[in-house]
């Protein structure tokens, strides 16, 4: 896999993860419709600094694991795959929707946006998921891994800028849908799952590769 495809398929998975119902977006359509979209749009601005300090954990933890011996990144990246794998095995099987979205009307941007970057910066599973899909898509043939993350992060916060921010512009439209249409987040849910089984195989690979040539 190339650097071209690396990037493809992780704006791919990412895609499906953000575009997938949770807290964030709840937390950003919530403070829409109660406090406008300007609050809408200060969380949306909390949960993208979040987006990005998870970016620098992902580099952080990267630059560690690579100067594993090869045998052990290996296996870290077999880990990695294994963990993709069972995320794309639970959402295969989910049936994930938004029921109901409330939320209280903030007094400020500063506290929309602080409570988006806290919500998004307390999130276990964000740092599980940077420690199991980085190692796949940051190497170090592909360049220096300090630009490879500013690439990531970037796609990162452009991502969820379109998709949580689409749904702050048009919050009441945007709820109305996903709890009118079901199936639409249950099909965007099982969907991901499918990319996260196909990236586990390939990032399996590679860590079987990684091991052989140790």
């Amino acid at each position: 896999m190339d650097y071209t495809q690396a990037l493809w398929l992780y704006l791919v998975l990412l895609f499906g993860i953000i575009a997938l119902p949770g807290m964030d977006m709840f937390l950003v359509i919530a403070n829409a419709l109660t406090g406008g979209r300007r609050t809408g749009m200060a969380t949306l601005a909390g949960v993208m600094l979040g987006g990005a300090v998870h970016t620098l954990f992902g580099f952080l933890a990267v630059g560690v694991l690579t100067h594993l011996p090869g045998g052990l990144y290996g296996l870290m990246i077999l880990a990695g795959a294994a963990y993709m794998a069972w995320i794309g095995w639970t959402l295969l099987g989910s049936a994930i929707t938004v029921d109901h979205i409330e939320g209280t009307r903030l007094r400020s941007d500063w506290s929309a946006f602080r409570q988006g970057a806290i919500s998004c910066l307390l999130n276990p599973k964000a740092y599980l998921f940077v420690l199991a899909v980085y190692p796949q898509f940051m190497r170090p043939q592909y360049g220096p891994l300090w630009s490879q993350a500013i690439v990531l992060g970037l796609m990162t916060i452009s991502m969820q800028f379109i998709v949580y921010g689409t749904l702050a512009v048009a919050a009441a439209r945007g709820r109305d849908a996903l709890i009118g249409n079901p199936g639409v987040t249950i099909w965007f849910g099982r969907s991901a799952g499918g990319f996260f089984l196909l990236a586990a195989v390939l990032t399996a690979w590679h860590g079987v590769m990684q091991g052989m040539g140790a």
